[in-house]
């Protein structure tokens, strides 16, 4: 599904990431792992355009930039109602739709009439998670989704992904957390100083981890 070719991220005369060479299927869930500060963001943006490389390339095939959507770890919401923000990338692409079903699932049907700034981190996490699923995208990434939320509301969000994962949808999504990676990786990347390994399967990463990524592991849960 994408192919990154040498892809290399810089400012000025530093590299952020890369040069990464790496392909990755059309289906799953792809979790990146590593301390902060790595590049995972960095790797997620590139994947979806919002970094350019400095050198190299990101090729996707069979997906365009309108068909795929990114959720911020800290969401960006407008000054407007939930509703209002939950509806707008349909409002921006004149499709119908009223969100009903994608608020219920996300449990945001309370909350739509509320002013969107106004709502908790959890709240508004679940909002920029409705928005992006609401035009049923081919690819989303999830930057460190569950960071915000509270445990219900985190086993609620991982039923979710992993239903949309079963129904085709391609994920790609950075986490700390060891346990949330065994429960909905399909493979994982090990992201640090800029430079990506893998892809591995859980089974792989976790019984057998890249020898950077065995004291950063037994700090996580």
């Amino acid at each position: 599904m994408v192919r990154l070719e040498k892809a290399l991220v810089a400012r000025g005369d530093a590299a952020m990431l890369g040069p990464v060479t790496l392909e990755l299927g059309p289906k799953g869930v792809t979790v990146l792992m590593g301390p902060n500060g790595a590049g995972k963001t960095t790797l997620l943006k590139l994947l979806h355009g919002l970094e350019r490389p400095r050198s190299g390339a990101v090729v996707w095939d069979g997906v365009a930039p309108d068909e795929q959507a990114f959720v911020f770890q800290r969401p960006v919401l407008l000054r407007r109602s939930a509703r209002e923000n939950l509806l707008l990338p349909l409002k921006l692409r004149g499709l119908p739709g009223d969100g009903a079903e994608i608020a219920l699932e996300l449990e945001l049907t309370d909350l739509l009439d509320q002013h969107a700034p106004r709502l908790s981190g959890g709240e508004a996490q679940r909002l920029a998670l409705g928005r992006a699923l609401i035009t049923d995208p081919k690819v989303i990434f999830l930057d460190e989704p569950a960071a915000n939320l509270d445990a219900p509301t985190v086993r609620a969000m991982e039923t979710l992904v992993a239903q949309r994962a079963a129904e085709g949808l391609r994920l790609f999504m950075s986490t700390h957390s060891a346990s949330q990676a065994k429960r909905l990786a399909s493979d994982i990347l090990w992201v640090e100083n800029g430079s990506v390994r893998g892809p591995f399967t859980p089974e792989d990463f976790f019984n057998s981890p890249p020898e950077a990524a065995q004291a950063f592991l037994e700090t996580q849960t």
